[in-house]
């Protein structure tokens, strides 16, 4: 988008979800005086109503019907991963600026289309990448020259769950390839060193309905644990591991950063540069609030054309990169990233 239109009033707002993400936009929008959710379509009308009563909106049947109210001036998508290429596209041939949670689509070259959509229609499209705005990353970015020239990093998210939630986001078809699906996971690391020049990634996902325990039609999986190796241009080696499940069994949220002058570990909420003197802890800010803090960005944006964090170029190549991961652990070779 190269030119944003200012509003004299406060912006009409159309929500499609109704899971956690969809009630952080609610809760965000109605502290915002800029901007009214007017209108919410989710997955049924049943759940929709109750959503839409809370946050003092109009339940609309489907997602196809709320983009096409010419009172909206804004979309926000948070629903399934599977569908978000199809709501992007739809709202912006309306006419409507868009707002989606990660990642943009589940196929980089439709990613790509959309993007080139919303530059022809003059219209925001931006992709949700919170994990930018918190703590833990805005505090490893400022703290990274401390360490010198970085020579490795890993990053690992393990989140045991037992059993399983047969939600979306352990079904493949609605979430995508653990990596794409959970894009945040290579984009923080894109947004820190640049250009990738290869991957390779291994993925392991179980069921158990070999034994009996799941209808063998249950498209569920009960873990997921995938690992990828990413050489960056700069020559940093990096591992990214991301694991759920019933057959995980302690949880992590650790990032680690090494380099010719000491060491940056972050370990949930605690942050620590180490160096040959010693320890030295870091502080984070507090992770609440990055949804209401995204929203107020896209706002900025919108009324005051003040920039935004991360563009849609950005999400695209970190999706290519993923891609490219998805490659690997189909066929075992290592990619190049073009």
């Amino acid at each position: 988008m190269t030119q944003t239109a200012l509003f004299s009033r406060p912006l009409r707002v159309g929500l499609v979800g109704t899971g956690y993400a969809a009630k952080l936009r609610s809760q965000a929008l109605q502290a915002e005086p800029r901007a009214v959710l007017a209108a919410v379509a989710g997955h049924t009308l049943e759940t929709t109503q109750v959503f839409s009563q809370t946050y003092d909106a109009e339940p609309i049947a489907s997602w196809q019907e709320l983009v096409q109210r010419s009172s909206l001036d804004l979309i926000i998508i948070a629903t399934v991963n599977r569908d978000h290429g199809a709501i992007v596209r739809a709202a912006l041939a309306a006419g409507k600026h868009v707002v989606v949670e990660y990642p943009l689509a589940l196929d980089a070259a439709e990613a790509a289309d959309l993007i080139t959509l919303s530059n022809a229609q003059n219209k925001l499209l931006h992709v949700e990448h919170i994990e930018l705005l918190g703590g833990m990353h805005q505090a490893l970015k400022a703290s990274l020259p401390a360490i010198g020239i970085p020579f490795f990093a890993r990053y690992a998210t393990i989140k045991p769950e037992r059993p399983a939630p047969k939600r979306w986001t352990y079904h493949p078809e609605l979430f995508g390839f653990p990596l794409i699906g959970a894009l945040s996971r290579l984009h923080r690391l894109v947004d820190l060193f640049g250009n990738v020049a290869t991957v390779s990634c291994q993925m392991q996902l179980g069921d158990h309905r070999q034994l009996g325990d799941r209808p063998s039609t249950d498209p569920h999986y009960t873990t997921c644990y995938c690992a990828a190796q990413l050489r960056f241009q700069s020559g940093l080696l990096a591992e990214v591991v991301y694991a759920k499940g019933e057959s995980v069994w302690r949880s992590e949220r650790k990032m680690a950063v090494h380099g010719e002058k000491g060491a940056l570990i972050f370990d949930g909420d605690q942050g620590m540069l180490v160096q040959t003197e010693g320890e030295q802890p870091i502080a984070l800010a507090t992770r609440q609030g990055l949804f209401a803090k995204d929203t107020a960005l896209v706002l900025d944006y919108l009324i005051d054309s003040a920039p935004l964090y991360v563009t849609p170029e950005a999400s695209l190549y970190t999706l290519k990169v993923a891609e490219a991961a998805r490659r690997s652990a189909a066929t075992g070779q290592t990619m190049a990233i073009g």
